[in-house]
C-alpha cells in the first residue's frame, strides 16, 4: 500500500494553484538566505578604494565558512522539522530547537576568537598582498562578534521557517538588511555627524544589525503560537533526536564544506592573480549571491513543503510537490541569467575600478550568466528536494567528483602552473554547477527522497 501511495499518481485537484500558494507565496520565497547583513559590505567600500574593497571580501570569506557549520545545523533544522511540524509533535520541536542552539553557539564562540585574535594569520589565506593583509585584519577583528550574534540568531530564524512563521523570519531578513545598508551609509562615509570610519564603519555596521537581528528573534520567539527556545533542551539533549539530527545533519555539513572550502579556494586562487582580479571577482560574488536570493528562497520555502507532506505521511503529494520544484528551478535559472546580464551597466557605474578591473568584471558576469541556470537548478533540487526526505548524502559525493575532481583542480592549474587570464581561471572555477546537471536529474528520477523520516 505504501510502495503504490508512493509511486502512485495524486489526485489531479491538487493543481498547480495549490501549489503556489504553499510555495511561492511564502515570504521566504523573496527574502530568504540572501538577505545577509553581510551581502552589501564589499559594494559600499566599492565606493572609497578598491583595495580596501578587495580587502573586505577576502575577509568575509571567513563569515562564509562560519556559514558552512551555520547551514549544516539549519539544514538539519529544516529536514526534521519540517516533518515533525507536520507531524504535529511539537515537543520533538523544542528539542530539536535547543540541541542546535547549543551546537551553533560553540561554534560561533570558535570563529568569533579566531577573528579577534589572530585575524592577520587568517588574512594570510586569501591574499599576501601587505595592504590587503592590514585592511581585512582590521575589519575582522571590528566584525568578529558579530560572528556570536549570527550563530544565535540563525537558530531562531530556522525554527521560526518551519513552523509556518516565514512571513516573520522575512521581515526579519530584510529589515536588517535595510538597517545594515543605512548603518554602512552613515559610518562608511560619516553621515549624520558620524566620523568617517571607512572599514571599520563597514564592521561597525554589521555588529549593530546583527544584535538587532537575535534581539528581534528573541522577542519574537516569546510570542504566543511561536516555538520557544527551553534553556533545559541547551544543555539536556535527547540522544535519540541529536542521532536523527546528525544522521540528516552530518552530510549536509560535510557537503557544506566541501563545497564553502572549495568556493573559498577560488576567492584565493583569484587573490593571488592580483588587486584587479581580486576586486572584479568580490562584485561579481556580490552580484550573483544577491540574484541567487529567488533560488535560495525557493529552495528553503519548497523544502519545508515537501519535507511537510513526507512527515505527514503523504508520500505521493510529497513526491508530486518534489517533481514541481524541479521544474520551476529551470525556471528561475533562466530569470537568473537575465538578471545576470541586465545588472552589470548598473554595477560598473556604481562601483570605483580600474579599466582592467572592469573588464575582468564584464566577462564575469557574462560567464556567470551561463553558471547561474546550473546553479539553481541543483541547489534547488539537492537541497530543496532530495534534503526535504533526508537523502542529503548525494550532495557530498557530487561536490567531491566534480568540484574538487573537475573545477579547483582545473582552476589551480590555469592559474599557477599555465599562468592563463583570470577570466579563464574563473570559467575553469565555474564548470562544476553546469557540468552537474544530468547526475542531479538521474538521480532525482531514482526517488530515494521520498521518504518519512519521524518517529
Amino acid at each position: 500500500e505504501e510502495t503504490e501511495k508512493k509511486f502512485g499518481e495524486y489526485s489531479p485537484e491538487d493543481g498547480w494553484n495549490d501549489y503556489f500558494k504553499k510555495v511561492v507565496d511564502r515570504p521566504q520565497m523573496i527574502l530568504d538566505l540572501a538577505a545577509d547583513p553581510d551581502a552589501d559590505v564589499a559594494e559600499f567600500i566599492g565606493r572609497i578604494e578598491q583595495n580596501a574593497m578587495a580587502a573586505v571580501s577576502l575577509a568575509t570569506q571567513i563569515q562564509f565558512i562560519q556559514n558552512m557549520f551555520f547551514w549544516a545545523i539549519s539544514g538539519a533544522i529544516a529536514v526534521l522539522g519540517a516533518q515533525y511540524w507536520g507531524k504535529k509533535d511539537l515537543t520533538a520541536l523544542k528539542k530539536i530547537f535547543g540541541l542546535s542552539m547549543g551546537q551553533g553557539t560553540l561554534t560561533s564562540l570558535f570563529f568569533w576568537a579566531g577573528c579577534l585574535f589572530c585575524p592577520e594569520v587568517l588574512m594570510k589565506i586569501f591574499a599576501k598582498d601587505a595592504n590587503l593583509i592590514q585592511i581585512g585584519a582590521e575589519y575582522l577583528r571590528w566584525s568578529s562578534w558579530s560572528y556570536i550574534l549570527a550563530g544565535i540568531s540563525q537558530n531562531y530564524l530556522a525554527v521560526m521557517k518551519v513552523s509556518d512563521h516565514a512571513s516573520r523570519t522575512a521581515w526579519i531578513s530584510s529589515v536588517t538588511v535595510i538597517i545594515n545598508i543605512v548603518l554602512n551609509t552613515i559610518f562608511i562615509f560619516g553621515l549624520c555627524g558620524a566620523p568617517a570610519m571607512g572599514v571599520r564603519g563597514a564592521a561597525f555596521a554589521t555588529v549593530l544589525s546583527r544584535a538587532i537581528e537575535l534581539v528581534w528573534c528573541m522577542e519574537s520567539c516569546h510570542e504566543k503560537s511561536f516555538i520557544p527556545l527551553e534553556i533545559k533542551h541547551i544543555f539536556h539533549w535527547d540522544m535519540r533526536l541529536l542521532k536523527d539530527f546528525w544522521r540528516c545533519g552530518l552530510p549536509i555539513l560535510g557537503s557544506s564544506l566541501v563545497w564553502g572550502i572549495g568556493f573559498t579556494s577560488y576567492t584565493a586562487i583569484l587573490g593571488h592573480l592580483g588587486s584587479d582580479a581580486a576586486a572584479a571577482n568580490s562584485i561579481a560574488a556580490v552580484v550573483r549571491d544577491l540574484i541567487c536570493c529567488a533560488c535560495d528562497g525557493l529552495c528553503v520555502a519548497g523544502s519545508i513543503v515537501v519535507g511537510n507532506e513526507l512527515g505527514a505521511g503523504d508520500l505521493a503529494k510529497g513526491k508530486l510537490y518534489g517533481q514541481r520544484l524541479m521544474y520551476l528551478s529551470y525556471l528561475i535559472g533562466c530569470l537568473s541569467t537575465v538578471l545576470i546580464l541586465a545588472s552589470l551597466p548598473p554595477v560598473l557605474w556604481f562601483v570605483k575600478l580600474t579599466d582592467v578591473a572592469q573588464s575582468y568584471l564584464s566577462g564575469m558576469f557574462i560567464i556567470l550568466s551561463i553558471y547561474m541556470i546550473g546553479r539553481c537548478v541543483n541547489t534547488i533540487t539537492i537541497n530543496g528536494v532530495f534534503s526535504a526526505g533526508g537523502d542529503t548524502l548525494f550532495d557530498l559525493y557530487s561536490l567531491l567528483v566534480v568540484m574538487w575532481g573537475l573545477a579547483v583542480p582545473c582552476a589551480f592549474i590555469a592559474a599557477f602552473y599555465l599562468h592563463w587570464n583570470p577570466l579563464v581561471v574563473y570559467t575553469c572555477a565555474c564548470l562544476d554547477e553546469v557540468g552537474k546537471i544530468p547526475w542531479v536529474m538521474y538521480h532525482f528520477h531514482k526517488y530515494k527522497w521520498v521518504r518519512n523520516l519521524t518517529r
